[in-house]
């Protein structure tokens, strides 16, 4: 079998992985995974690429299942189901990379040191992906570690797109405005690049709408600007995450609720966006099925908020040519992508709404002066893509991805 490339997306209670076979300058997915209930009853399951699937409890007889033994359990099952498969680099989701990393880098002891001390602006995911890192190293250990930040498509934001209104010494110790998913808005935009070369060269606004969610503005293939601020809290609302917040309402929270950092946290890391608007759920699906009003509130809010960071975006990038939808909500949930880009014509968007009905590529009217495309992104393959550009293979990872 030739070599793979491991991509790992490491969570506090999960882990997400694929496979992808590296052939003539080519990737080809040969599995995808997940092990979730990492710390409590954690189950692995796999789907081949020709569909046949795994699940299996893990076994925890004597030890709860830890980030080591998901990738032990990795192994043995690439060891089963893809005999002689060489697992030449593995490529890793790392959340932040301050302001200093803009590119993937191999994974060394000094520069994962350096992450490390990236924790505390991150906090509920730097730590695990850089568990997931450290129980790679055990696990393959001939096998070149690849670090793929969400934050490095971001770093050529001009500095007014990155900073707060506070004493400039808090900007220059790191306190300043990154941007995340900037995996997949780099998959996207290479993407657009090979299939619309002339929309790639122009203002382009990408949606990507899911359980998390954020926009960005990208000229000329560059981010400029992005809703997303110093942690992932910022932007839009999503589906336990609160979104745009007075800062004032921390304050009120610990002087008149006397919440402590802990609670504050829970509260709007997990327990706010969607599932707290709606007391129902964190997933669009479940509130379009309910006729409870707060669900229709949470979506009405949702919806508005995006339309509100598109016309903001459009005014940073002095226009626009085409708008992306991508993630969970922007590649299915027809009712909302509606929602957001109907009575736009003013704004020189005018949406089809039966392309929009069948889920076309292209979802704007032939009139339409704004192109609206829906595109599925895969942050798994971009991270693929960067850690075999980084094995220095002299072919093109497909032609997409060059």
């Amino acid at each position: 079998m030739a070599d793979i490339i491991l991509t790992i997306n490491a969570g506090s209670s999960s882990v997400k992985f694929s496979t992808q076979q590296i052939a003539e300058g080519q990737l080809t997915l040969l599995a995808s995974g997940l092990i979730e209930g990492i710390g409590a009853k954690a189950t692995f399951t796999a789907k081949k690429a020709d569909g046949a699937k795994t699940r299996f409890d893990l076994d925890q007889t004597h030890v709860p299942v830890d980030h080591n033994l998901a990738l032990t359990a990795v192994l043995d099952w690439l060891e089963k189901e893809l005999p002689g498969a060489n697992v030449v680099g593995v490529g890793h989701r790392i959340v932040h990379g301050g302001p200093h990393y803009s590119k993937p880098m191999r994974v060394t002891k000094e520069n994962f040191k350096n992450l490390k001390a990236l924790e505390p602006l991150a906090p509920l995911h730097q730590p695990f992906n850089l568990a997931g890192v450290e129980a790679a190293e055990q696990a393959f250990p001939k096998a070149v570690q690849v670090a793929c930040f969400d934050t490095a498509f971001h770093r050529q934001h001009p500095f007014i797109a990155d900073t707060f209104a506070l004493p400039r010494s808090y900007y220059e110790e790191g306190v300043r405005r990154y941007g995340f998913h900037g995996l997949s808005y780099e998959f996207i935009h290479r993407m657009l690049r090979y299939e619309e070369p002339v929309l790639a060269r122009g203002k382009v606004i990408v949606a990507h709408l899911g359980n998390g969610a954020s926009l960005c503005a990208i000229d000329s293939g560059k981010s400029v600007a992005s809703t997303m601020g110093f942690t992932a809290l910022d932007g839009l609302p999503m589906g336990t995450r609160c979104g745009q917040l007075d800062p004032g309402v921390v304050l009120y929270l610990m002087a008149q609720k006397h919440m402590s950092a802990e609670q504050i946290t829970d509260l709007l890391y997990k327990n706010s966006g969607l599932k707290g608007m709606s007391g129902i759920s964190n997933d669009i699906r479940d509130l379009e099925a309910s006729d409870e009003q707060s669900a229709k509130d949470a979506i009405a809010y949702f919806v508005a908020r995006v339309r509100r960071e598109i016309g903001g975006l459009s005014a940073v990038l002095g226009g626009i040519d085409c708008i992306v939808l991508t993630g969970g909500i922007g590649e299915n949930a027809v009712n909302v992508r509606e929602a957001i880009l109907k009575d736009m014509e003013w704004f020189g968007v005018k949406l089809d709404e039966e392309a929009n009905r069948r889920n076309e590529r292209i979802i704007s009217d032939k009139g339409s002066a704004t192109v609206v495309l829906i595109m599925k992104t895969d942050e798994e393959r971009m991270i693929a893509a960067h850690t075999a550009e980084l094995l220095d293979l002299k072919e093109p990872i497909v032609p997409a991805l060059s």
